[in-house]
């Protein structure tokens, strides 16, 4: 990639495993390498372990299907790490008042 993008390392979070391969493929063909983890403990592992450049995580996992709460709360615990990395969080249920709380929490955009 041109602008200096390519062999990113990042780390997608989503419940959905058929989601998780598919972000996988593309982002393996562009060149990065993808870790790729169904929970929100699992994503705070991963983070705590490892030095990703960009973490692209879903913002609904078990405890509902639309909210977005259980992402919000993930979100402000990543951001609160020592060398927070960047943060795109993705949902098929959100909203523009959704979208702003994610931003004013730390994600870097929103992906409906």
């Amino acid at each position: 990639m041109e602008n200096g993008t390519a062999n990113l390392r990042v780390l997608v979070s989503d419940d959905q495993d058929d989601v998780l391969e598919a972000l996988r493929l593309v982002l393996k063909s562009a060149g990065h390498k993808v870790k790729t983890v169904n929970n929100p403990d699992a994503v705070l592992s991963a983070a705590g372990e490892d030095d990703f450049d960009l973490i692209l995580m879903d913002m609904n996992y078990t405890r509902d299907t639309t909210s977005g709460e259980e992402g919000l709360e993930l979100l402000s615990r990543l951001r609160s790490q020592p060398h927070a990395t960047p943060v795109v969080v993705m949902t098929a249920w959100g909203d523009v008042e959704l979208a702003v709380v994610a931003m004013r929490r730390g994600a870097v955009d929103f992906v409906q």
